[in-house]
Order: C-alpha cells, then sequence, then structure tokens
C-alpha cells in the first residue's frame, strides 16, 4: 500500500501540474475549457479521494506522518477545490475554468509539499 500511496502521490502532482498548464494555456489563446480538461479535473480529483483513502488505510496500519502532511495533502486541497466549486456553481458565462485553473496551482503546490513531507525532503 505504501508503494502504491508514493507512485499516486507523484500521479497527483505532475496532474494538477498539468492541469494548471492547460489552464494557462486556454487562458492565453481565449479558448474555453473543453471535455479533455473537464476531465482530467475530475480523475485528479477522484485520484486525489484514492490517495486519501489509501492514506488513511496506512495511517490506519503503519503509523503516522508529521501533521503537516494530512493537512497538505487533503485537508487544504479539499478547501481550494470546495472554494472553486462554490465560486463556479452561479456563474452564468465562461471562463469557469479560472477559477480551477487557479486552484489547480494552489493544489500543485499542496500536494507537492505533502509528497516533501511524506518522502521526508524538508
Amino acid at each position: 500500500m505504501a508503494s502504491f500511496h508514493r507512485i499516486v502521490g507523484f500521479v497527483v502532482v505532475a496532474g494538477w501540474g498539468l492541469l494548471f498548464l492547460f489552464g494557462v494555456g486556454l487562458f492565453i489563446t481565449r479558448r474555453d475549457a473543453n471535455r479533455l480538461y473537464w476531465g482530467l479535473l475530475t480523475v485528479l480529483q477522484v485520484l486525489l479521494g484514492l490517495q486519501l483513502l489509501a492514506g488513511l488505510v496506512l495511517l490506519a496500519t503503519d503509523g503516522g506522518q508529521p501533521l503537516l502532511h494530512y493537512l497538505y495533502g487533503a485537508v487544504f486541497p479539499a478547501i481550494v477545490l470546495g472554494v472553486c466549486h462554490l465560486f463556479t456553481r452561479g456563474l452564468e458565462k465562461p471562463p469557469y475554468h479560472l477559477f480551477f485553473t487557479i486552484g489547480s496551482f494552489f493544489v500543485f503546490g499542496l500536494t507537492a509539499r505533502a509528497l516533501m513531507t511524506g518522502l521526508g525532503i524538508g
């Protein structure tokens, strides 16, 4: 389970970075998000949930990581994504993806920091 958690951790960080760059590209070219963007966002949110479950299993079986690992890896990203969903709920005209692009920047940084604390770096 630990190796799965570690591998998915790298994938999650890379994915959020990719989503951020994708959103910036859409903004620069003045395009609305397409199915690929929203699909990637959905996959990343599901992966974040799977990562949380794997982390809870590891917490229950192997002991724990520093508190910051849990805050950076689950609590703070959930807050950022919740705010993004809340802000886009009432929008009536594009670009809806702008909130998620900005949010993905923060989730990228938070998950990267969670990965670092989990690996014992810094």
